[in-house]
């Protein structure tokens, strides 16, 4: 089943528009959802607005307010709301386009899928859709959605487009708050070079298909225990800290038992180079 679109209005490149809807491209709905209960009745918990002096009230009577200053506040009804009206609330008005290296990947945030509404307005999506194939760029515009109105890049993928919601600048911490105090390490050449062998060993493809998430496993495990009444936990041990004095007998262990187990696959040309030479099998003989 479809989900519901997460926002509808049109698409503009110049003057070229057409009417889309934007629809979440990642879903939560597998996710192991917990309630909080009462141990003491059974009772799940619900989550009632209060106000202190008159007690529990409708949360469809409350108004949103700015605290403008300790215990002040500036009050918000929907109808104040509709007053901001800027053109990214109905409209993805493309600005610029720009190479995709150029988007520093701390700033990509959530994909959305980009459907053209049906009519009239498909050739003109079309017509944007082919263009931004053909020149091979992403298309950068802003949008307003849920309350706020952030920058949005658009890709081709298949018929359609994928939107990617982007963090603002501010809202990215600097990576030099967290490096710089990391301290100046020259490592052992003999050993970046067996790390680079044991990388090389465990290329592969990117498949992602092949990521199960195991604590969600755990917790089904555990749930349907629970339910029938027995009693299982999964144990997770942490794994030590590899100490300097054996950090070079763990890396060639490490490389033997990558070798062993044959998990990952080296590209052809690393793994002749990599690999000792081997005689030729012999051939068997027919029956």
């Amino acid at each position: 089943m479809v989900a519901r679109p997460t926002w509808q209005g049109h698409l503009k490149l110049s003057l070229v528009t057409c009417p889309v809807a934007l629809y979440p491209a990642t879903t939560s709905t597998n996710d192991v959802r917990f309630h909080l209960i009462n141990p003491d009745t059974n009772n799940r918990i619900r989550m009632v607005p209060t106000d202190p002096d008159v007690g529990p009230v409708e949360r469809s009577d409350l108004v949103r307010g700015y605290e403008v200053s300790k215990g002040e506040y500036v009050l918000f009804d929907d109808a104040d709301f509709d007053q901001v009206k800027l053109e990214s609330t109905k409209t993805i008005s493309i600005d610029k386009f720009v190479d995709e290296a150029d988007i520093d990947r701390l700033y990509w945030d959530a994909p959305h899928y980009v459907v053209p509404e049906k009519g009239a307005g498909v050739e003109a999506f079309a017509v944007i859709r082919d263009a931004m194939k053909k020149q091979g760029k992403v298309a950068l515009g802003c949008l307003v959605l849920r309350g706020k109105e952030r920058q949005v890049a658009l890709e081709v993928r298949d018929k359609g487009l994928v939107a990617y919601t982007l963090r603002a600048h501010e809202e990215v911490r600097e990576a030099a708050d967290y490096f710089d105090d990391i301290p100046s390490v020259k490592a052992d050449a003999d050993m970046v070079e067996i790390a680079a062998r044991l990388i090389a060993q465990k290329e592969a493809d990117f498949d992602a298909a092949e990521f199960k998430d195991r604590y969600d496993a755990a917790l089904r495990e555990l749930i349907k225990a629970k339910t029938k009444g027995g009693k299982g936990l999964v144990a997770a041990p942490e794994p030590e800290d590899t100490n300097v004095v054996d950090l070079m007998a763990a890396l060639k262990k490490s490389l033997q038992g990558s070798a062993g187990s044959g998990a990952g696959k080296a590209p052809a040309k690393a793994a002749a180079k990599n690999a000792p030479a081997r005689k030729p099998a012999a051939k068997k003989k027919a029956a």
